[in-house]
This record gives structure tokens, sequence and C-alpha cells, in this order.
């Protein structure tokens, strides 16, 4: 009777069911927060290796000579290592991507959110995203072999190697980032919002210009963060059509260098391993991660205005 007493009672099937549920939520929670944790590891094992390399560069350079200089040349005899000349053509080609993709984006995210028809919509955006796939080399081929000899017939002083002709073709691959992104803010704005705006009288057009754009601020505004970064960090398009001769010139029409342009040329091998000319490619990243970290501060800044506005 006593050994029939002492044994536990059988757990019931719903008891096991919950137990062996709860084991595998807790095991899919611990694989997010891996997950979660390793981007958080890389991004700062990629700054650690940006500022470790940088210090040893800067044990030589001066950094006022680093960031006031106006000539860049640690390829030749005499260096020189004044990042302007760069950063001159870093902002310039986003500049003119920008101007091309922030209003063409968001004018295809109005009419793909408020004016397409389903159909329309189903055919257009998938298409414009086939962009996003398309490699950046054949960009840049596009730039320098289609884009510029047709500004070339309309400017015939143009160089072969421009800002401009980059600056377009950049602006082309990072309309699909922000009439997506757009899109699907828009899209997300209530739709008792545009009725009540119908019910007072207002058009179609004035209801996607004054209420849904204005509601969708926040995620336009994210968009426009999201094309600031791509633009800044374009490598291949800016490498092939914009040229490698470092140029301090805000002038789009000329030929210059960006971050990224000389990041790849050096990478390429022309530098022995730990010489001053190797680690400046390290020091040319960290400005070009301040220019995206400052961009996506104000950008966030705005954001969270605009958010806590509407």
């Amino acid at each position: 009777m006593s050994k029939v007493q002492s044994q536990d009672p059988p757990i019931s099937k719903r008891l096991a069911k919950n137990i062996r549920r709860n084991f595998f939520e807790r095991l899919i929670e611990m694989i997010l927060i891996c997950s979660a944790l390793t981007a958080v590891f890389i991004t700062i094992a990629i700054v650690y290796i940006l500022v470790t390399e940088a210090s040893s560069f800067f044990i030589d350079i001066s950094l006022f000579e680093f960031f006031t200089g106006k000539e860049w040349s640690p390829l030749f005899e005499n260096p020189h290592y004044g990042i302007m000349p760069l950063v001159a053509g870093t902002l310039t080609t986003s500049f003119v991507a920008l101007a091309l993709a922030i209003p063409v984006g968001t004018i295809a995210a109005i009419y793909l959110s408020e004016f397409a028809s389903h159909k329309a919509r189903e055919t257009i955006k998938p298409t414009l995203e086939l962009l996003v796939g398309v490699p950046t080399v054949v960009f840049g081929y596009f730039a320098l072999l289609f884009v510029t000899p047709l500004l070339q017939k309309v400017m015939p002083n143009l160089p072969t190697f421009n800002m401009l002709g980059a600056g377009l073709v950049m602006g082309i691959m990072i309309i699909p980032y922000i009439a997506s992104v757009a899109e699907d803010a828009m899209r997300a704005v209530p739709m008792n919002m545009r009725e009540g705006s119908y019910a007072m009288g207002a058009t179609k057009f004035q209801t996607a210009i004054r209420v849904v754009t204005p509601a969708a601020t926040s995620g336009i505004i994210a968009a426009y963060i999201l094309a600031i970064s791509r633009a800044v960090g374009e490598t291949m398009v800016v490498a092939i059509a914009a040229g490698q001769q470092p140029n301090l010139t805000f002038n789009p029409t000329e030929g210059a260098a960006t971050i990224t342009a000389y990041i790849v040329q050096v990478a390429m091998g022309d530098l022995p391993h730990g010489s001053v000319g190797y680690q400046s490619i390290f020091a040319a990243g960290m400005v070009l991660m301040v220019i995206t970290l400052i961009f996506n501060i104000l950008g966030h800044m705005t954001r969270k205005k605009f958010a806590e506005r509407y």
C-alpha cells in the first residue's frame, strides 16, 4: 500500500503540452535575443576596427591637416592627406541623387497609394523594386556609356567622368527605396481620415496632399533617411562614372572622387598593409560613418518631431 502511495501522479496531456510549448517559446526567444545581440556585436566590431586602425593613422597625420587640407594624394611620392576633396565629392553626388530621387520617389508613392488602381499598383510597384536587384556595377556603366553621352549633347563641354551623370543614376537607383517605404507609410494612414476629408468637400488630390501626406510624414522621412544613407554609401557608380581623381569642388559637371571610390581604389592592393596610405582608408571610412550617423540623427529627430505632431 505504501509503495503505491509513493508513486508520483501522472502528468496530464494538457500540462505536458503546455510544458513543451513553453520550452519552445523560451528557445525561440533565446534565438531572437542572440540574433539581435549579433547585429549589435557586428556594429560594435566595425566601429572598433575603424577607430583602432584610424588611431594608428592619426599618430602620423595630424587631425588639423586631415580635416582642413585641400589636397588628397596619399598614392603620390609627396603624399597629402586632406579629406575635404573626398567629402566634397561624396556630398555633391549625394545631393544630385537626392534632388532627383526625393521628388520623383515621393510623387510615385502618392500615385501608388492614392490614385493607382489595384492592378496598376500590383504591376508598377514590383517593377520599381526590380531596380533594387540590379548590380550597381551595371548602373555605373549605364551612367558612363548612356547617361553621360546624353548629357554631353546638351552640355558639350561636359567631361566623360563627371558627378552629374553619376548622381543622376544614383538617384534612379534610390527611387524604389523612397517610393516603396513612403507608399507603405501612406497606405497605413487610416481610411476614416480620407473619408472625413471627402465629407468636408475636399478632392482626391487635396486629400492626398493635405491629409494623407502630412499624416504619413514620419514614414516618409524614414524613407528619406534610408535614401540618404544609400546615396552616401554608394561605391561602384561613382567609382566608374565620376572618376577617381580627388577634386575639391561642388560643381557637379566636374569629375571627382568620393570616399567610397577611394576606399575601393586602395583596397585593391596598391599599398602595402600597415602603411600610412593603407591606414588612410580606415580614417576615410570613419569620416563616412560619421557623416551617415549625422544624417541619421537629424532624420530621426525630424521624424520624431513630426510623429509627435501627427
